[in-house]
This record gives structure tokens, sequence and C-alpha cells, in this order.
């Protein structure tokens, strides 16, 4: 998608803050009410803005652990990738699932409560799948960055 300045300016205010009135948007893109809401429709239409949502802390939300978990696939074959990904789609915990390349086959980002609960999910979630050979959990002991925002500015 071709993006002038000024529509990088209007998506980089609404990475910065989705919840700021049009007139703010238009403002800090650079254009009138009305063509920024055209603007904001046609990213929308073109699936460039894909949802608008709040982001929360994971700490107080009660989740206390975050594991970058490492998955293993018994054989690369079609079914058994489909079969995975579709099960990992309806697991809450899973934050984001990447396929992979080297000696893993997806990295999992993964949210738990508490050792036990990360415990229960790992064993009765992911190593019981007939897809998985084996999985490798890296525990997050700081998070040094984190964004949502993509660099469209530049």
């Amino acid at each position: 998608m071709k993006l002038s300045i000024s529509d990088r300016r209007l998506l980089q205010a609404l990475q910065d803050d989705v919840t700021r009135n049009q007139t703010e948007l238009a403002e800090a893109a650079g254009l009138s009410r009305t063509s920024c809401w055209r603007r904001m429709r046609d990213f929308e239409r073109a699936g460039l803005i894909r949802q608008k949502v709040a982001l929360l802390d994971p700490k107080l939300a009660g989740f206390g652990i975050e594991v970058l978990l490492m998955v293993a696939m018994t054989e690369h074959s079609d079914k058994n990738r489909r079969d995975f990904e579709s099960h990992v789609q309806g697991l809450p915990h899973v934050l984001e699932c990447f396929s992979v390349s080297g000696e893993r086959d997806y990295m999992l980002q993964v949210v738990a409560r508490d050792m036990d609960s990360y415990t229960d999910f790992l064993n009765s979630e992911i190593l019981r799948h007939q897809a998985v050979r084996s999985a490798s959990s890296t525990f997050v002991l700081k998070r040094v960055k984190y964004s949502t925002a993509l660099p469209v500015g530049g």
C-alpha cells in the first residue's frame, strides 16, 4: 500500500493513542477531519488497520510468568502443522505463535498466573498434542522493550 507523509503521520498517531478524537488525529496528520476519516476508513477496508484494542499489563492482570516456548514437531507434514496451528489458535494463554526456522518448529509466547499453572498448561495443552515431539521453555526475567507500533514514520 502506498502511504503518503500524511498517511504515515495518521498511522503513527493512531498507534500512539487510538482514543484520540477525529480533530486531534486530523491535526497530527495535517489533514482535514473529512480526509482523516476517509483515510482511516480506507485503511480499515484494505486491512492495514486490523483492529483497535486495549493493551493490558500482564502482571497487573494476574499473569506473573511469561514464557518463550520452543516446540519441535514429530514430523513436518501439512496435517501436523494444520492440527497444531489450529490447536494453538484456541489457547488463550498463547499470546503469539510463530513458525520458525532452526532446530525447533514453533515459538510461542505464553503467559501464566504462576509456575504450577504453566506446568499444567505445558503438560496438558502442548506436550500431549500428537504433533509435538518436544518443547523447551525459556522464562522471561524482564521485558526490556515492548511495542506494538510499526515504524511507519520512516
